[in-house]
């Protein structure tokens, strides 16, 4: 065995920490706020116009793949979600249904025990994983670019705890393209 072939070769120096909550199960039954952001924050979704956001044709992909998202796994709910020029935010909920039988995406379940690649079935990493991966897949067959990067590896979440954070967020979805010019997703293109 070579020095590179060595599985403790990088000895956690590259590996970036989780930014999930060590003590949640995010597949458990639960609202989560999440955003989702493109690639180099790249505008591709479409523009706002008069406060309303207008999707090209690529934020129609994604329409697309965000409301199938729904339809195939029963054990998810979205409340609200907004796609913006070059991200999405949405409350999602998991609803506790132990009888759901779920469907995925392509490589969401992908379950390794040892390493940065496990995801819990049904969990919010699983769904964004699904998501990002079937909406890349048809973008990138759309614009004919095999294999560009779409999504920012990362995506944020938050646990929302109590009625009047979930109405604050849900107000602030709402009215995201309303206060895009100062939101700090907003650049000029």
């Amino acid at each position: 065995m070579t020095k590179n072939d060595h599985p403790e070769k990088f000895r956690n120096r590259y590996r970036i920490p989780s930014a999930r909550a060590a003590w949640w199960d995010y597949a458990a039954a639960a609202a989560y706020f999440i955003t989702i952001c493109t690639a180099g924050r790249a505008h591709l979704f479409g523009a706002v116009r008069n406060g309303q956001m207008v999707l090209s044709r690529l934020g129609e992909i994604v329409r697309e793949e965000w409301e199938k998202s729904f339809e195939i796994r029963a054990e998810l709910v979205c409340d609200i979600y907004i796609i913006m020029p070059n991200h999405i935010h949405a409350i999602v909920r998991i609803v506790d249904d132990e009888n759901v039988a779920v469907e995925t995406h392509g490589r969401a379940s992908l379950r390794r025990r040892y390493g940065v690649a496990y995801r819990a079935p049904k969990s919010i990493s699983s769904f964004v994983a699904g998501f990002k991966s079937a909406a890349t897949k048809r973008i990138n067959a759309y614009r004919d670019t095999p294999g560009a990067a779409v999504w920012q590896s990362r995506f944020h979440d938050h646990i929302i705890r109590n009625r009047q954070e979930y109405h604050r967020i849900a107000a602030y979805i709402a009215s995201n393209p309303a206060r895009w010019q100062g939101d700090r997703y907003f650049h000029e293109d």
